[in-house]
């Protein structure tokens, strides 16, 4: 799930997902961080999810996909687009 909040210069984007699904160490990877495992990672929220947020620029399309732990890589079934290899966002 994508949770968004628009700024001045920037949209705050928090992806979020459960807090058991996948077991293990997760992270958010994509366009935004040159597709680096481990720069993102999500972290426990008391309301029983995972999340992490990321600033970026407006009015950008962004492809991202999750990486959890032995190489697992998921889409964001919440996303605004998919296109057959990544899920898309749009700020």
């Amino acid at each position: 799930m994508l949770e968004r909040s628009r700024r001045k210069n920037d949209t705050e984007i928090t992806f979020v997902i459960p807090a058991d699904q996948p077991c293990g160490q997760v992270s958010v990877v994509g366009d935004f961080n040159d597709w680096q495992p481990g720069a993102h990672p999500l972290v426990a929220r008391t309301d029983g999810t995972r999340a992490v947020t990321v600033n970026l620029p407006p009015e950008h399309s962004y492809g991202f996909r999750y990486l959890a732990a032995g190489d697992y890589w998921f889409d964001d079934e919440f996303a605004d687009a998919h296109d057959g290899h990544n899920s898309i966002l749009h700020t």
